[in-house]
């Protein structure tokens, strides 16, 4: 005779079929949307490398004012990150989200209002206080629907809105400040700042209505997809049960300050690349803003492609570690090589090859945190690894620019930067396999 509860109990394939459906269904929801928001979080976040080619001779700012300038953005974020990413735990993440996206929108577009070095300065900070928990915000909240097992690939593919941005952004941003220059009176960076903002005011609106905090609250999902969804999430939680939970635990917690040190290390080069990326192609010998732009779309089309294809290899192999430390290694060839290309095409080509290794290392760098982090250390954790390690932002662009001013070259700024992705390496490399390969 069947037992009652093997009558009830669904076949594995049928369970599969289940699964596979509902993470189809939550991908084709959220993951598009949040990479949209994305985007456009970046391109407000970097689109002053753009403004810098008319900005800084009109406000008279020094290639050194101008790092400071894009890297203070970053003290902003490192002092609220963690408040905000707790404060999305508490109140959700449709709001807050909707929150951040609608101030940062109107700040963005504050910068048309620039007129001098501080008010420059201030404006940046102020970026960066109201963009501060985003980033973080978007990793735990996907945390809260993907297991650790799918999340490489789902990470890497939102996070391919960095590239994604430049691709169009750069362009754009070329367009509007050529095509709009000395329209009613404003220059053209000022209206790139003012036309870039809308959209983040937009998305932020729709960000009230179209998110849902959790699975449970999945109008779109079935009963049996959410049964099935929320089973593998407590099963993760399980596993992660030795993890450190409350904030104070996971601040004294070794691993959480290793991880600070590798994300350091990698956003380092990320950012002293992105902020810097139109004046490298500019001195490679580009001349005009727009041209500018579709070069600068290059190194990122090559990111985008590297993203997707290690985000699931990582997944597949089930490996974390060298899928970090071999991207990081070709950016280092790639910053040293772009210092010596004799020419525009090698340039680019070394560019591209230090793009597509350090910006890749950001979504895979996800997977090793988010493997041992659990409930509220999740939410303190990853934020302040976050805000640690976007500290890099402000040190990044502001010594490419110091050391620029002071040999009047950009190699040793390249130099810099390898130098750092090295560290990273080496760090990543101390992290037990067993703790990060699941």
């Amino acid at each position: 005779m069947t037992m009652l509860g093997e009558a009830s109990a669904a076949p594995a394939g049928v369970t599969d079929g289940v699964e596979n459906i509902a993470y189809r269904k939550v991908f084709w929801r959220i993951v598009p949307f949040l990479m949209l928001c994305y985007v456009v979080a970046y391109l407000d976040r970097v689109n002053v490398g753009f403004a810098k080619l008319q900005m800084s001779s009109e406000l008279g700012l020094s290639e050194a004012a101008y790092g400071v300038g894009a890297g203070i953005f970053f003290v902003g974020y490192f002092l609220f990150e963690v408040p905000s990413n707790l404060l999305m735990n508490k109140v959700g993440a449709r709001i807050w989200i909707a929150r951040i996206m609608i101030t940062w929108g109107i700040i963005s577009a504050a910068f048309a209002f620039t007129t001098s070095e501080t008010v420059f300065y201030a404006l940046r900070f102020l970026l960066g206080i109201a963009e501060a928990g985003f980033f973080p915000g978007i990793i735990l909240y996907l945390t809260s629907w993907y297991p650790t097992s799918r999340r490489a690939k789902i990470i890497a593919t939102f996070m391919s809105a960095i590239p994604v941005s430049a691709i169009f952004g750069n362009p754009l941003s070329g367009w509007i400040m050529d095509g709009f220059h000395g329209s009613h009176g404003l220059s053209g960076w000022q209206w790139m700042f003012v036309i870039e903002a809308v959209p983040a005011v937009l998305l932020g609106v729709a960000v009230l209505f179209y998110l849902d905090n959790r699975i449970e609250e999945a109008k779109w999902l079935s009963s049996e997809e959410k049964t099935v969804l929320l089973t593998n999430m407590e099963t993760e939680n399980r596993v992660k049960s030795s993890s450190p939970h409350g904030l104070g635990e996971t601040l004294r917690d070794g691993r959480v300050w290793l991880m600070s040190l590798i994300y350091f290390c990698f956003v380092l080069g990320q950012y002293g690349l992105n902020f810097w990326m139109p004046t490298l192609v500019k001195a490679s010998g580009v001349v005009g803003n727009f041209n500018v732009g579709l070069v600068s779309a290059i190194p990122y089309i090559c990111t985008f492609v590297a993203m997707l294809l290690l985000g699931r290899s990582a997944d597949h192999f089930r490996e974390r570690r060298w899928h970090l430390v071999i991207p990081a290694g070709f950016a280092c060839v790639g910053f040293v090589l772009a210092t010596i290309a004799p020419s525009t095409v090698l340039a680019i080509a070394a560019l591209s090859l230090a793009a597509a290794g350090v910006i890749t290392c950001a979504p895979l760098f996800w997977s090793l945190p988010t493997a041992f982090l659990a409930g509220t250390g999740a939410a303190a954790g990853i934020a302040w690894i976050n805000s640690l390690g976007n500290l890099a932002g402000f040190l990044g662009p502001f010594m490419i620019g110091y050391l620029k001013d002071l040999t009047g070259s950009n190699a040793v700024g390249m130099y810099f930067l390898a130098g750092a992705l090295v560290i990273g390496c080496i760090a990543t490399l101390c992290v037990p396999a067993k703790t990060v390969n699941r």
